[in-house]
């Protein structure tokens, strides 16, 4: 899914574990999780000091395909986040 590029090259920039970040002027904390065969990344974000959050799996199917599954969210908002998410790692 080339259309997932940019998405899966952000994600990739996210640190494992926990972080905290920037995403539209505010500041959030994100844990990105790696199942250890590489075929499943769990995001769970949410806004430090509001309500707001992000949640997502992202399974590699055995052909290699990106399979983005948001949790109760629109898969729009949750490729906003991880594009526009920058880690204070960084």
């Amino acid at each position: 899914m080339t259309e997932l590029a940019p998405f899966l090259d952000a994600l990739m920039a996210i640190p494992r574990g926990y972080s905290q970040g920037n995403f539209e002027g505010h500041r959030w904390g994100a844990t990105l999780t790696e199942a250890a065969n590489g075929r499943r990344y769990k995001l769970f974000a949410e806004a430090l000091g509001g309500n707001d959050h992000v949640s997502f799996n992202l399974y590699v199917t055995s052909d290699g395909q990106p399979q983005l599954k948001p949790c109760e969210m629109p898969a729009s908002r949750v490729i906003e986040f991880v594009l526009g998410y920058s880690s204070l790692a960084e």
